[in-house]
């Protein structure tokens, strides 16, 4: 299987968001890897094989916030 690149643009308001973020993509099937990214807007990256995308993004809505928003799925080079 090939690597994925997956960004996700969601709004940190507190460290409590924080956590709750870096739980849910970190317990994902297939995740490797996972940061923070701030380029003027604040943006997750998270990198592995076989990850389903929009469930991340999905659960994100649901339990952080509303305005997740999947921005990219690339092949990790």
């Amino acid at each position: 299987m090939m690597q994925q690149k997956i960004v996700i643009e969601v709004p940190l308001h507190c460290e409590e968001c924080r956590r709750e973020i870096m739980a849910i993509c970190m317990t994902a099937d297939g995740v490797t890897s996972f940061a923070f990214q701030r380029e003027g807007k604040d943006q997750v990256v998270i990198k592995g094989e076989g990850i389903d995308a929009y469930g991340v993004t999905s659960r994100l809505r649901k339990k952080v916030n509303k305005y997740a928003k999947l921005v990219s799925v690339a092949k990790d080079e």
